[in-house]
């Protein structure tokens, strides 16, 4: 009965993302042949890799790489998103998490085109731009079997075109963000954490956290600058309904 009432009480596009999320990371863990169709098909690849189509900047944020890469994302979801949905009507906040992650998406694109335009200046030194381009589309195929080229400088580039971002995070951080515009003093209380913590503050802990990583390492497998995309298009989207004066000037200052 408490379980019942539990779903049954939890907004409706927090808990459709969450379900959706779930079976697709189900399909993804236990079958194999789905695995490498779905990452193939709905993961997110540079614009010019071979394996780039558009709906794949709505796609990926239903991706996830593993079971903690799902939970914490599915747990941050649950805990923010419910509250932010009742706030913003589940419309409203169904255009604000696909608005994140969309531009989660296209901010990390811009930053692997930096890198993508600096290797591939090195390559051409080397090899004529025809030639570089068929190893590109054949590092693809490399890349989603798990191997990569041998020469730094090519499987750097390869890399940054042809490996697939996965991951609701963009979409989930703008929540966090929402939550910490709407509720600032709501206070926060975090695992191993004996205090709780303001909400404004947790957000812009997670800010720095996010800046710093981005800039200090582009190496760690995490998109750094996709969660701070997710963040700042959703502040600014934040601010525009706020002059707008949508939720009825509703506003949890």
């Amino acid at each position: 009965m408490l379980r019942n009432s539990f779903f049954s009480n939890m907004p409706q596009v927090t808990k459709n993302l969450l379900i959706i999320n779930i079976i697709v990371w189900a399909f993804m863990a236990f079958i194999p042949a789905a695995d490498h169709a779905i990452t193939k098909n709905l993961a997110l690849y540079y614009f010019t890799s071979p394996g780039f189509r558009p709906w794949q900047l709505f796609s990926y944020m239903f991706l996830h790489a593993n079971f903690s890469h799902l939970f914490f994302n599915m747990f941050a979801l649950l805990i923010f998103g419910a509250t932010i949905e009742r706030s913003m009507g589940s419309v409203r906040f169904l255009f604000y998490y696909l608005t994140c992650g969309l531009c989660a998406a296209l901010v990390q694109e811009g930053i692997f085109a930096i890198y993508v335009q600096r290797y591939t200046d090195l390559m051409l030194n080397a090899v004529s731009a025809e030639d570089l381009s068929t190893m590109l589309n054949r590092g693809w195929d490399a890349i989603l079997s798990g191997r990569n080229y041998s020469m730094p400088e090519l499987g750097a580039l390869n890399a940054y075109v042809n490996t697939p971002l996965v991951g609701a995070s963009g979409a989930v951080y703008g929540v966090l963000l929402a939550f910490g515009f709407l509720y600032p003093n709501q206070p926060v209380y975090l695992m191993f954490v004996p205090i709780p913590i303001k909400a404004k503050w947790l957000v812009m802990g997670y800010f720095v956290i996010e800046f710093v990583s981005g800039i200090s390492t582009s190496a760690d497998g995490v998109a750094h600058f996709a969660h701070l995309g997710g963040m700042v298009f959703g502040f600014l989207l934040l601010l525009y309904w706020k002059k707008k004066g949508v939720f009825n000037n509703r506003w949890f200052f």
